[in-house]
């Protein structure tokens, strides 16, 4: 079991950002990549939804032999983690949340600013969050509707993408914030656009190194970690597999190999 690989899935492109982190700090595992653009934005699905659609590719990895399963989706997270968790007890699973705790403990203006999904915003997971570890903060919230299609079509430059980002964080740092919560896996592809638009003293926190050493910790209590070499990682998509490959490269992934599945 040590040796087998490790499933990874998203709405789309956006996992492919925690998936960075775990290549960068288990570079000896094997990896397996669902992204279901068939189905994508998840963040305007209802929850019934989402936890059918997390069911179906947890079935999925367990068939591919997956040793652990990483949900690289806030709004998959909110939705069916706690289902996934209590289906497949004897499964390592990490999910995602926002960065509500280091993002509390990093700010010095003591008001923080959060980019998510509206799913992501409106749930009770993330009001819990706000409850436990941001009693003594301000958190300006911003839903974010729209980047996620731009950022599955590929675009990370286009004027349309800084007007519509220009809108989202305007407000935010009208509200003094120091600290910026990036609260979807999409959106830490966009931090070099980002950084051409706040000043360099505010801080932006994601948690894809955090689920990462998460996963990490998971595996080596069980005696999970694989001693490698690694293989290239495998990539299905329940959505278009020819565009899904052109825009891996210039989110920093290598294709070797993209399967079309509709689950």
């Amino acid at each position: 079991m040590r040796e087998a690989p490790i499933g990874v899935f998203d709405s789309g492109v956006g996992g492919l950002s925690v998936l960075a982190e775990i290549q960068r700090l288990l570079p000896n595992e094997s990896l397996l990549y669902f992204a279901d653009c068939g189905h994508i934005p998840y963040g305007e699905k209802t929850p019934e939804f989402i936890r059918q659609r997390c069911n179906v590719m947890a079935g999925f990895f367990r068939e591919q032999g997956a040793k652990a399963l990483v949900v690289a989706c806030n709004t998959a997270t909110v939705a069916a983690v706690a289902d996934l968790r209590r289906d497949f007890p004897d499964w390592p699973i990490v999910g995602m949340e926002p960065a509500v705790k280091p993002a509390a403990a990093a700010t010095r203006s003591g008001v923080v600013g959060v980019l998510a999904t509206t799913g992501t915003l409106q749930s009770a997971k993330f009001a819990a969050l706000l409850d436990r570890f941001a009693t003594d903060v301000r958190v300006i919230t911003q839903p974010c509707p729209g980047l996620v299609e731009l950022i599955e079509s590929g675009d990370l430059h286009s004027a349309e993408l800084r007007t519509l980002l220009q809108g989202y964080v305007d407000p935010l740092l009208a509200s003094g914030c120091d600290t910026i919560i990036l609260g979807c896996t999409h959106y830490p592809f966009l931090k070099p656009m980002l950084a051409s638009m706040i000043p360099e003293t505010i801080s932006l926190i994601d948690t894809g190194a955090a689920v990462a050493r998460q996963l990490q910790r998971l595996l080596a209590e069980r005696d999970l970690l694989a001693a490698g070499p690694d293989r290239p990682v495998r990539f299905w998509t329940s959505g278009d597999a020819k565009h899904f490959s052109q825009t891996l490269p210039l989110l920093g992934q290598t294709a070797f190999d993209v399967q079309k599945f509709s689950l």
